[in-house]
């Protein structure tokens, strides 16, 4: 690998890690700072839901942004913007305008996100391309539990955590200066639309959704359903960071596997993990088993789209490839929309317990469609 491609990279990592702790951070907190304020889980559902949404709109913006501006100035700028959102919030009223703070939140991180994948998908290439992969998911599910860890410090009272999330936005963005700023594709080419790829690859964006919807629903929800079944608020936070940090271990044996083994049958295998222990949850919580449980949920869950970028960067390059990472996103946010709501309403409808038990379900029906999809591609192999 040669320097300037190993320094693009990293720094797209970096990168990441913006969109991950702006994730692992604002969304329990602003989930408990909500809850602490006596909002009904419908309304915390629908408030979280507008990061989604401004995800979906973001892909309206996505190539006329880098056409114009280049890919490294619209990824810094778009870590500057999500910086000035973040420190907006404890200024503004909760409840209605965070409903478009979270929604512009969403809109900027999602074109950082956008950008930054192409570059990381691209550059890891050749026989170990999965566990590349793998290693920067558990550097993305670093981020993303380093967020909620910060909560059990410096609680949701107050300015410091978002001062916090706020500086660890602005360091994380340093890395990208040291890119080297890619050209616009001058080919007269048209690429694809995100329901031309759908067309291509419905079950690469399928995995993405129904990771999305677990991925949201959890980040979203799972503090304020520890909360509800008795743990303090700091201790909730720590649940959601046991559920974020299995990644950290556990991407790379995930990425191994799908080095070696059909990726669709090992996406299967995950999700059949992810849906069992989903199921455990409540049976397990205030024992000592649910340490164990919530981090492999999790990094199986994340599995599943660490297994989706490593087959799309083998079967699509070029414009193909910027249409299925601008398609990965847009069903992220699809999916997290999704997540979000449905999360709000089964903990309304059911209780706390509808949280783990409906999230289990979306996987096994998850589980059915990946089977079938295998069976089919081995047939059409054989």
């Amino acid at each position: 690998m040669d320097r300037q491609r190993l320094v693009n990279l990293l720094a797209a990592i970096s990168a990441i890690t913006v969109f991950g702790f702006t994730f692992g951070l604002m969304f329990p907190l602003l989930s408990l700072i909500m809850e602490s304020e006596g909002i009904a889980s419908q309304w915390i559902g629908y408030n979280s839901a507008m990061h989604p949404v401004g995800i979906v709109l973001s892909i309206f913006a996505i190539t006329p942004v880098v056409r114009r501006f280049g890919t490294k100035r619209s990824v810094i700028a778009s870590g500057l913007l999500t910086a000035a959102v973040i420190i907006s919030y404890p200024f503004l009223p909760v409840f209605w305008w965070w409903f478009v703070l979270r929604l512009l939140q969403g809109f900027f991180v999602s074109i950082l996100f956008a950008i930054s994948e192409a570059w990381i998908v691209r550059f890891a290439e050749g026989p170990w391309r999965s566990r590349i992969l793998a290693i920067y998911s558990s550097i993305f599910a670093l981020s993303f539990g380093f967020g909620p860890a910060i909560i059990s410090v410096t609680g949701i009272k107050g300015h410091a955590p978002f001062l916090v999330g706020v500086t660890m936005l602005l360091i994380a963005t340093i890395p990208i200066f040291f890119v080297k700023d890619e050209e616009v594709d001058s080919e007269d080419e048209t690429p694809l639309s995100v329901l031309g790829f759908a067309r291509k690859a419905p079950i690469l964006l399928f995995a993405v959704g129904m990771y999305a919807i677990l991925d949201a629903a959890n980040l979203s929800f799972l503090a304020v359903y520890a909360v509800k079944k008795g743990f303090g608020q700091e201790t909730a936070a720590l649940a959601l960071t046991a559920f974020v940090l299995g990644n950290t271990v556990l991407q790379f044996p995930i990425g191994w596997f799908a080095d070696h083994f059909p990726k669709r049958w090992v996406m299967v295998g995950c999700g059949v993990i992810c849906c069992l222990c989903s199921l455990l949850v409540p049976f397990v919580f205030g024992t000592w088993a649910l340490w164990p449980v919530l981090p492999l949920m999790g990094a199986t869950s994340a599995g599943i789209y660490t297994v989706s970028l490593a087959e799309l960067g083998e079967r699509f390059s070029g414009h193909e490839l910027v249409a299925g990472t601008a398609s990965f996103s847009t069903m992220w946010g699809v999916g997290a929309l999704v997540g979000s709501l449905a999360a709000g309403w089964s903990i309304a409808g059911f209780g706390p317990d509808g949280l783990p038990f409906s999230m289990a379900a979306v996987f096994a029906v998850f589980i059915v469609s990946a089977v079938i999809s295998a069976t089919r591609e081995r047939r059409q192999t054989a």
